[in-house]
């Protein structure tokens, strides 16, 4: 099962509410490869082994559009290329997403857990009722196997996103990556890491290229693909699974259940409470965004660019 899962690591997803995770290669597919490395199995062993490893049959579901459809298998190689590139030179790569945002107090969470009896909570998810929310932004290394999810308390923003960013380097990967200068980041397309958003890339700028001296290299999985960005099944996933049927009723609670978070292949989490307040709505002015020191890649450059420090320090 090893060999498996190193064939399809690069090329498979997850749901970030549960363990099991799927890919787009066909059992016969995998055979064959597996039998490229003499290992002989047939196409319904392959099936079996999957099922055990927690991988799901899946259907077809119309979500995504025609223009994507081309570019799809294209974005997929230039992340594979670029996670290739980064871990030969030995710099980090992070994988960035925002979890489901929680309403904090007795309300029932997701979920089932061992007990003599289960826990009452409130028969109505109201959000006058909560004594606040939490909005968990993760941050998975993949070449360390590290998780850091910053909890913020007002609103799900690009400043938001990016600030957890620079915290996660100024308190991890610096110590962690001491001579590199360089970070790949691989994000979904929508969100506050959203392509389009011009204040995702102002961030970028400001917080890690100018502030912090590096240079960022952002990939952005395709739409309708967000499940194959491991932040969701390596990280959220097991989140999930630590705090199922779990009431979420105090940020304390939820900083200790998410820093409780381990797995047997070695997967440990810290977690940060972030009480700032992020405003809704700020925009980067057109000359603002002229200024960027934004290079965009030959291949598919709305979803492939790098950001340089604006001044060399």
């Amino acid at each position: 099962m090893a060999q498996i899962e190193r064939l399809l690591e690069n090329v498979t997803a997850g749901d970030p509410m549960s363990q099991w995770r799927w890919t787009h290669k066909t059992t016969v597919k995998i055979a064959a490869q597996l039998r490229r490395l003499d290992i002989r199995v047939g196409a319904r062993t392959v099936a079996r082994l999957l099922n055990k490893m927690r991988f799901s049959l899946r259907v077809n579901r119309k979500n995504i559009s025609q223009a994507s459809r081309s570019t799809r298998d294209q974005q997929f190689g230039r992340i594979n290329r670029l996670r290739r590139l980064f871990c030969r030179q030995g710099d980090p790569i992070i994988s960035v997403d925002a979890k489901k945002r929680e309403l904090v107090g007795n309300f029932k969470n997701a979920g089932v857990k061992w007990e003599r009896a289960s826990t009452p909570v409130n028969d109505h998810d109201f959000r006058s009722l909560a004594s606040g929310i939490a909005l968990p932004y993760g941050i998975y290394d993949l070449q360390a196997n590290r998780g850091s999810v910053f909890v913020g308390v007002s609103h799900e923003t690009s400043a938001f996103a990016v600030h957890s960013i620079s915290q996660w380097w100024k308190r991890e990967g610096r110590p962690r990556y001491p001579d590199s200068q360089r970070l790949l980041i691989l994000a979904d397309t929508g969100g506050s890491n959203s392509a389009t958003r011009g204040a995702w890339k102002d961030q970028i700028q400001e917080r890690l290229c100018d502030e912090l001296g590096l240079t960022v290299t952002v990939a952005h999985y395709p739409a309708g693909a967000s499940k194959y960005n491991p932040v969701e099944r390596r990280l959220f996933s097991q989140i999930s699974r630590n705090w199922a049927a779990e009431p979420l009723t105090t940020y304390d609670k939820i900083l200790k259940l998410i820093g409780n978070t381990v797995t047997a292949t070695g997967l440990k989490v810290r977690a940060y409470l972030d009480r700032k307040d992020y405003p809704l709505k700020l925009k980067p002015s057109p000359a603002r965004l002229k200024e960027l020191k934004i290079t965009r890649s030959k291949v598919l450059p709305k979803w492939n660019y790098t950001i340089t420090p604006s001044t060399v320090k």
